[in-house]
C-alpha cells in the first residue's frame, strides 16, 4: 500500500480524507468518481468525472469531467462546463481553464456564452476575471440585451458597470438605428456609446457621422467633439462639434458650421448655429453667409444673424410683410421672427413656405442686384424680398433707396419694386448724367430682362431726366415736380413721361445746366458702396473652393484614351523601304 501512487474511489460527494473547504482553494463539492495522482514532486492531480461541482469564492463550476491541479489551484474542466457566479452571472461553454488564484476563468467552445440579469454575451472563446468581474472576448463576438444587438471582432464587458469596450469592425444594431464604427465604449445602463473613431449613424431620419462624441442611444441626445455631418432628407448640418436631440430635432453646432436646406437649395455657412426641426427654425451667427439659387443664379447674403423659418401655409398671407410694416408693428414681428415661437408638428414642416431673413449690416449679391441694408426677409412662398430701414440696392445701371422696400421677384425674376418713404430712383445713362426720381412713395416696374420700364410716383414726385437725340447727343434736361407721375424707360432713357394734376417743370438746355440744377436734394450716388461677390466671402471668413488649374502644355493634349484613326493607323504600321 506505501508504494500505491494512485488512490480511486467512488463517491457523491468528496472524502472525508480531503482537505476542508477554503474560500482561498478550489473545492470539489461533488462528482460520481475520482482518482487521485501522486507527482514525483508530491504534488496532487485529481481526476473526476461526472455531475462534478466545484466551488470557488463563493461561485460554482460545473463539468463532466474535471483535472484538478491542488497544489497550483488550477482546475481544467471539459464538457457542458457552466460558472455560476451569485445570482447574477452565468457562464457557459465546452472547455474551461480555471486559474484560482487570480481567478480568472477562460472558457471556450463552439459557443461560449455570458449572461447577466439583462443581457448576454456569446462567442468562440470568453475570457472572464471573476475577481474584477469582466469579461474578454478576442474572438469576434456578440451582445444581446433587450433593444440592441452589438458585434464587434474584440470586446470587454464589465458585468459589474455594465460598461464595455469594443473593437474592429463594431456594429450596434437597434430598431431605430444602425451604428458603426472601430471603437466603441458603450454604458448599459445608461444607453450611452462614446466612441473615439469615425462612426456612422443611420436611422430612419438620417445619417450621422463623426469621430468622436457621445450618442444616447434610448434618447437619441448625442454629443460630437470633432468635425461631424448630420444628414437627413430636409437638412444636412456640419459643425466642427454639435449637440444634438433626435427626439426633439434640436441641434447646436459650433466651428465652421454648414447648414443646407435640400428643399429649396440654401446653405447657411457661419461659427454657431442652431436648427430645431420640430418647429422648422434655423440660426446662424458668427461670419454668417447665405447661399440660394434664385433662377438659375446664386444670391449671396451675409449679416450679424441669419435666420431660416418654415411657417404654415395658412400663417402667412402673401403681403403679409407689407401689412406689418404699413400697421407699423415691430421689427421682430415685421421680420417674421416671432412665428417661430408657436410650437408645430413633425407633419406641418412639410413642404412649409420659408421666410430666409438677415439681421442688422446685410449685404446681398446677386447678378443683377446688390443691396446693403440694416436687415431682410425673403419669402419663399411668394419670392418676395422687404428691405427694412434705409435699405439701398442697385440693379444694372440704377440705384434705389427708400425707408423701406419690398421687392417683388416673378418666377425668380425681379419684376416690381415698392419703395415706401423717402423714395429715390437714380438711374446712369451712356451720357454719364444721372437721371433722379425722388417722392413719398415710388414704384418701380423692371422687364424680363430686369431693366427698368416704368416708375410710378406718389407724393410730392419730382424728377430730373436728361434728353438726347438719336444720336445720343444731349439735348438739355428737364426738371419736373408734381403730386403724382409715371416714367416710362426705353433702353435705360426716359421715353415718356405722364403726370397727374398740374406739373411745375422747366428744360434747361445744354450750355444753360449749372451743377446745382443736376441734383435733386437728398442726391448721392453710391457706387462705391455697392457690395461686391468678393467682399461678401471676406465679411463672412468664407474661402470658396478653386477651380482646378489646367496647365498651357495640357489645353490641347488628346485624351490618353483616344482611338487612333484608320489612316493614322495606317501610317504607323506602314513598312519602311529598305534600301538596297
Amino acid at each position: 500500500m506505501l508504494l500505491l501512487t494512485s488512490i480511486s474511489s467512488r463517491a457523491q460527494r468528496p472524502s472525508s480524507t480531503l482537505p476542508m473547504a477554503s474560500d482561498e482553494k478550489v473545492f470539489l463539492l461533488g462528482a460520481d468518481s475520482m482518482s487521485i495522482n501522486k507527482l514525483p514532486d508530491g504534488s496532487e492531480v485529481r481526476r473526476v468525472v461526472s455531475k462534478v461541482v466545484f466551488r470557488h469564492k463563493g461561485a460554482l463550476m460545473y463539468c463532466d469531467l474535471a483535472i484538478h491541479k491542488v497544489s497550483s489551484n488550477a482546475l481544467e474542466a471539459y464538457g457542458n462546463v457552466k460558472i455560476v457566479q451569485g445570482d447574477t452571472v452565468t457562464v457557459t461553454g465546452d472547455t474551461l481553464f480555471y486559474f484560482g488564484n487570480t481567478r480568472l476563468a477562460k472558457v471556450m467552445g463552439k459557443v461560449v456564452t455570458l449572461r447577466d440579469r439583462k443581457r448576454s454575451v456569446t462567442s468562440t472563446r470568453i475570457e472572464y476575471d471573476m475577481a474584477s468581474g469582466i469579461a474578454y472576448y478576442p474572438n469576434k463576438g456578440k451582445i444581446l440585451d433587450a433593444e440592441n444587438t452589438l458585434t464587434s471582432q474584440v470586446g470587454y464587458y464589465d458585468t459589474r458597470t455594465k460598461i464595455s469596450t469594443y473593437y474592429k469592425d463594431v456594429k450596434l444594431v437597434n430598431p431605430k438605428y444602425t451604428l458603426t464604427t472601430d471603437t466603441l465604449v458603450y454604458n448599459s445602463i445608461t444607453k450611452i456609446a462614446d466612441f473615439k473613431s469615425p462612426t456612422k449613424v443611420i436611422s430612419k431620419d438620417g445619417t450621422l457621422v463623426a469621430k468622436n462624441g457621445s450618442y444616447n442611444t434610448e434618447t437619441g441626445e448625442s454629443l460630437f467633439r470633432t468635425r461631424t455631418t448630420i444628414d437627413n432628407p430636409d437638412y444636412t448640418l456640419t459643425g466642427d462639434s454639435i449637440t444634438f436631440d433626435n427626439l426633439s430635432k434640436k441641434g447646436y453646432a459650433k466651428g465652421k458650421v454648414v447648414l443646407v436646406s435640400k428643399k429649396d437649395d440654401t446653405i447657411l455657412n457661419g461659427d454657431f448655429g442652431i436648427y430645431n426641426g420640430k418647429k422648422g427654425f434655423s440660426k446662424v451667427w458668427g461670419h454668417p453667409l447665405m447661399r440660394t439659387v434664385v433662377s438659375k443664379d446664386t444670391l449671396y447674403m451675409t449679416a450679424d444673424t441669419l435666420y431660416s423659418i418654415e411657417i404654415p401655409k395658412d400663417s402667412l398671407s402673401k403681403d403679409s410683410t407689407s401689412k406689418a410694416i404699413a400697421s407699423n408693428g415691430s421689427k421682430q414681428q415685421a421680420l417674421g421672427l416671432t412665428t417661430s415661437n408657436k410650437s408645430q408638428t413633425p407633419s406641418d414642416t412639410t413642404n412649409r413656405p420659408k421666410q430666409l431673413i438677415g439681421y442688422k449690416n446685410v449685404l446681398v449679391y446677386k447678378r443683377d442686384l446688390q443691396s446693403k441694408c440694416d436687415s431682410l426677409v425673403y419669402h419663399s412662398l411668394d419670392s418676395n424680398i422687404t428691405f427694412f430701414k434705409k435699405p439701398i440696392i442697385w440693379t444694372g445701371k440704377y440705384q434705389l433707396e427708400a425707408d423701406t422696400i419690398l421687392a417683388q421677384l416673378v418666377q425668380q425674376k425681379l419684376r416690381t419694386m415698392y419703395l415706401r418713404a423717402k423714395s429715390f430712383v437714380i438711374a446712369q445713362d451712356t451720357l454719364i448724367n444721372f437721371n433722379q426720381v425722388k417722392g413719398r412713395r415710388i414704384t418701380a416696374s423692371f422687364d424680363d430682362s430686369t431693366r427698368l420700364q416704368r416708375v410710378f410716383v406718389e407724393g410730392n414726385g419730382q424728377s430730373i431726366y436728361f434728353a438726347a437725340n438719336e444720336q445720343n447727343k444731349p439735348m438739355g434736361m428737364n426738371r419736373v415736380e408734381c403730386a403724382k407721375m409715371t416714367l416710362n424707360f426705353k433702353n435705360n432713357q426716359v421715353h415718356r413721361i405722364q403726370f397727374v394734376g398740374q406739373p411745375d417743370g422747366k428744360f434747361i438746355p445744354p450750355q444753360g445746366i449749372k451743377p446745382i440744377d443736376k441734383e435733386l436734394e437728398g442726391f448721392s450716388w453710391r457706387i462705391k458702396e455697392k457690395p461686391s461677390k468678393e467682399e461678401i466671402f471676406t465679411k463672412a471668413n468664407f474661402k470658396p473652393m478653386p477651380l482646378p488649374v489646367v496647365k498651357e502644355s495640357e489645353k490641347n493634349k488628346p485624351p490618353a484614351n483616344k482611338t487612333l484613326s484608320k489612316e493614322v493607323l495606317k501610317t504607323k504600321l506602314k513598312p519602311k523601304k529598305k534600301k538596297l
